[in-house]
């Protein structure tokens, strides 16, 4: 945990990328939880703007590359306007444990009034669409190391890569993606993210989804998680994560079936990256529908 802060650290001073303390705090923690595994993709919301982010990413990256190999699996990706950092393994194997139903995805139709919660998502059109994009990533990212090799993206008719579009290792655009379908971004991250709850909804239907969802009061569940830092006495909870789901579909809060299970694999995570981690914490508030649209990408 200690190299991996120390080496974020000096990298941005090296490249005089001045972040806030707060966005500096923020993407050290980001970045612990892509080398702990704790997380496969992180969005970016922070730190500036396209493309100066994308460019001062890929030197971060670059340098983190050079100073230790912990950082191997660690790229930036791009689909359209939305930045992530991602971890190559951790990211095929999201796509392998989706694909394969070795992890139950939950979805909120929200084209609906009122959102319905349903789980399969090839009973749904949006649904069958975003399972199709779900195989393109497969493409991209396969789960075999051989075929993946160090980046394991491979130039296809409807993937742009590294190779081809910027020759560095560090950049990965993948927003072709998106092209020809109709699943929105907010939908295509809350499978990205690791939310255990997708909103479900098309670019047909955005404008109705946005008005069921704003009707509706929400429950904001925010993992919170603790460094394990010797140097320090106590350290801070930090978010590693959160996402919004209607109240009136998860009343029984932290206490959910899918919110127990999500948890337990959360908790098995942490127990193997225990040299990252001091604790882990599901916290869930009652909130309006207006902070957690922004947060999820509505507006």
């Amino acid at each position: 945990m200690e190299v991996v802060v120390q080496v974020v650290a000096a990298s941005l001073s090296s490249m005089k990328w001045r972040l806030r303390p707060s966005s500096k705090r923020r993407l050290q923690t980001d970045i612990l939880a892509l080398c702990s595994r704790m997380r496969g993709v992180i969005m970016l919301d922070y730190g500036g703007k396209m493309p100066e982010l994308k460019d001062q990413l890929c030197a971060l990256i670059r340098l983190c590359h050079k100073e230790s190999s912990i950082f191997k699996h660690l790229r930036v990706m791009v689909i359209d306007d939305m930045i992530y950092l991602i971890h190559v393994e951790g990211l095929a194997e999201l796509v392998k444990s989706t694909l394969n139903s070795e992890v139950e995805l939950h979805f909120v139709d929200i084209e609906q009034d009122p959102p319905k919660m349903i789980t399969k998502a090839e009973n749904s059109s949006i649904g069958k669409e975003l399972i199709a994009v779900q195989e393109l990533f497969a493409l991209a990212f396969p789960n075999d190391a051989a075929d993946r090799d160090y980046l394991q993206c491979q130039t296809t008719d409807t993937l742009t890569t590294s190779e081809s579009s910027t020759n560095t290792s560090e950049f990965i655009d993948l927003s072709s993606c998106m092209q020809d379908t109709l699943v929105t971004v907010p939908t295509l991250n809350g499978w990205l993210l690791g939310y255990p709850v997708v909103y479900l909804f098309s670019r047909e239907r955005i404008s109705d989804a946005i008005y069921n969802l704003s009707t509706q009061s929400l429950h904001i569940y925010r993992i919170l998680v603790t460094r394990n830092e010797t140097s320090m006495k106590e350290s801070r909870q930090e978010e590693l994560m959160s996402f919004s789901v209607p109240y009136d579909l998860s009343v029984e809060g932290s206490e959910e079936a899918w919110a127990t299970t999500f948890m337990a694999a959360m908790q098995a995570k942490l127990e193997e990256s225990r040299q990252f981690w001091g604790s882990m914490k599901l916290e869930n508030l009652k909130s309006t529908s207006k902070r957690a649209m922004k947060e999820n990408g509505f507006c």
